[in-house]
């Protein structure tokens, strides 16, 4: 295979230190890699080094003069906000082409989904997936040979998170894809790289396979030094008690053997073998249970987004209690992040703080937009606003999160995504809270902080109210399910008939050419797919979670039945 992309010996330094360090690799034709790591890592960076965007500080990159690279930002361009869809893709050919390429821009914009009456729209007016959509049309419309993508599927509901699964499946070019998504890594993958301890480990393995490889790998360095440290240990005990000997008995040939044994100390040291400095993720939320019936009561209410808007749906009496873990779930736009603000600025009413909330209740309230922490404030300043303590407590809970000392009097604004979400994690720890309002809490979570965040809400003494995409992180941490359907919120305490109202009863997709009286229109077309699209994903996650399992845990019977219902929506989509 002919090798796309190579790099030799790379090395990058920001204000902190070394970022990345010898990393090398050769990325051939047909490579569809993964690229994961904790957060701060430097993943971002290595794309935009990759891309040119950026310039080493060592080592070498070199790219194919047969091969045409793209890079896909993780944000829209703010250049790009006024911009109409059209002008936005045109603007990447020369200028010499806009008329006469102009229609392979707009068959590309309806192949991703941009009917021609949007062409028109402005970008900023786009939502996050229609963005992810339009920055994949700029970078097509080159015909690139290698695609670089950070991050795409953040912020993505179910349908458009299912439809670049199947894009990614189904192009045919390389790429590297930056994402925490296990399950979309899995499943458009061929290839690993892990970024850590500064550089780059490469698995030629989907992203869990990889994983579980390179613990295999730490595992086995561990035993190996733990046999290395035995040996160093011995030794030093041999040429401790020679050099003693020699100098009771002045004995000029043991004291000469034990400097002999004592340099062969410092080379063994020296070649022991190195082990991982691990993830700096450690999340430990301190809840308080109160002894009392209720923490929340919630009265019939209508939710709406502000005042004067439309009502998003209603709901009854219903109470939150300790203990309970509440994931609150359906479709994006249906009111769930909008009942989570209504709750914490009725909180915020310090002088008259309605009756629906137990009067000793404490709650902390996770933002997904990140709003909470100031871009103008340092580390060790944002912590001030959670709760009371000193300089050196506030230095240790950053220590503690993976933040180093020489990092604590930076600012706010040059953090990555997922630094400033862990920050505001470190912030939620500080506090003794008896009841949690989290708003899409895994946008910016790597695997290890996903895994973390699952663990602790498991054992949460309080309260939780979460919204997320996440079904790993529902089915692992809740108890209590709360269903936005149709403008009403209803209460389950199963999740699997939850997601079967998600997808609701599929009508047939009609034939192709075919004109029916009876046939679906549009709407009731476009509602039926979501559905399927939702059944779907809700399918695969479930084979993907039990063949996880040991195989002595597994379901044979039930991934069996799982694959069939899978083919049978995979036609019925025609996705196959």
């Amino acid at each position: 295979m002919s090798t796309l992309l190579s790099a030799q010996s790379v090395g990058y330094d920001n204000a902190f230190g070394v970022l990345l360090s010898e990393i090398s690799f050769s990325l051939k034709k047909g490579d569809r890699i993964g690229l994961i790591g904790d957060n701060g890592c430097g993943k971002s960076t290595l794309l935009q080094i990759l891309s040119g965007s950026l310039p080493i500080h060592s080592g070498t990159v070199t790219l194919s003069h047969q091969c045409l690279m793209a890079r896909i930002e993780q944000h829209l361009p703010p250049e790009l906000h006024a911009s109409t869809l059209l002008d936005a893709v045109l603007a990447q050919l020369p200028a010499g082409q806009h008329l006469s390429e102009r229609w392979r821009c707009e068959a590309l914009l309806v192949e991703l989904g941009f009917e021609p009456a949007s062409w028109a729209l402005t970008a900023g007016t786009l939502s996050g997936g229609q963005h992810t959509r339009l920055l994949l049309a700029r970078a097509l419309i080159r015909q690139p040979d290698l695609l670089l993508l950070d991050e795409p599927s953040n912020h993505l509901d179910l349908p458009t998170l299912l439809w670049l699964e199947q894009f990614l499946r189904s192009w045919s070019g390389s790429f590297v894809l930056v994402s925490h998504d296990r399950y979309l890594l899995d499943q458009v993958t061929n290839c690993t790289w892990i970024l850590r301890d500064k550089t780059l480990q490469f698995f030629r393995l989907p992203c869990s396979a990889a994983r579980a490889a390179l613990a295999e790998q730490d595992a086995a360095d561990e035993h190996r030094r733990q046999a290395e440290q035995k040996e160093i240990d011995r030794v030093e005990k041999s040429a401790k008690r020679l050099a003693t000997w020699g100098k009771v008995y002045d004995n000029e040939d043991l004291a000469r053997k034990a400097k002999q044994m004592e340099k062969r100390v410092d080379r063994l040291k020296e070649e022991q073998t190195t082990l991982t400095a691990g993830s700096p993720w450690r999340l430990r939320l301190q809840g308080e249970a109160l002894d009392a019936d209720r923490l929340l009561a919630l009265p019939h209410w209508a939710v709406r987004p502000a005042p004067d808007a439309p009502v998003l749906f209603s709901l009854e009496h219903l109470r939150v209690k300790s203990g309970d873990r509440i994931a609150i779930v359906g479709r994006n736009g249906c009111g769930k992040s909008s009942l989570l603000r209504l709750l914490w600025r009725e909180y915020q009413q310090q002088t008259q703080r309605p009756a629906l909330f137990h009067p000793r209740v404490r709650i902390g309230y996770y933002d997904q937009s990140l709003q909470q922490l100031r871009d103008e404030d340092t580390l060790s300043e944002a912590l001030a606003q959670f709760a009371p303590l000193t300089e050196e407590q506030r230095k240790m809970a950053l220590i503690g999160a993976g933040f180093p000392y020489l990092r604590h009097h930076q600012q706010i604004r040059s953090l990555s995504g997922g630094e400033r979400s862990r920050l505001l994690f470190v912030g939620l720890t500080l506090a003794n809270h008896s009841l949690l309002l989290l708003d899409e809490p895994t946008n910016h979570l790597d695997m290890a902080g996903k895994e973390e965040l699952a663990e602790t809400l498991r054992q949460f003494a309080g309260a939780i109210m979460l919204v997320t995409h996440d079904r790993m992180l529902i089915e692992q941490s809740c108890n209590r399910f709360w269903l936005i359907d149709q403008q009403k919120l209803e209460e389950w305490h199963d999740l699997a008939p939850v997601y079967q109202r998600l997808a609701g009863e599929a009508p047939a997709l009609p034939m192709a050419g075919k004109a029916d009286a009876d046939a679906p229109t549009p709407d009731e077309r476009l509602e039926g797919e979501e559905a399927l699209l939702t059944a779907l994903f809700a399918l695969e996650n479930k084979l993907e979670d039990d063949l996880a399992r040991k195989p002595k845990h597994q379901k044979p019977e039930l991934q069996a039945r799982w694959r069939r219902e899978i083919a049978d929506i995979t036609a019925r989509l025609n996705l196959g």
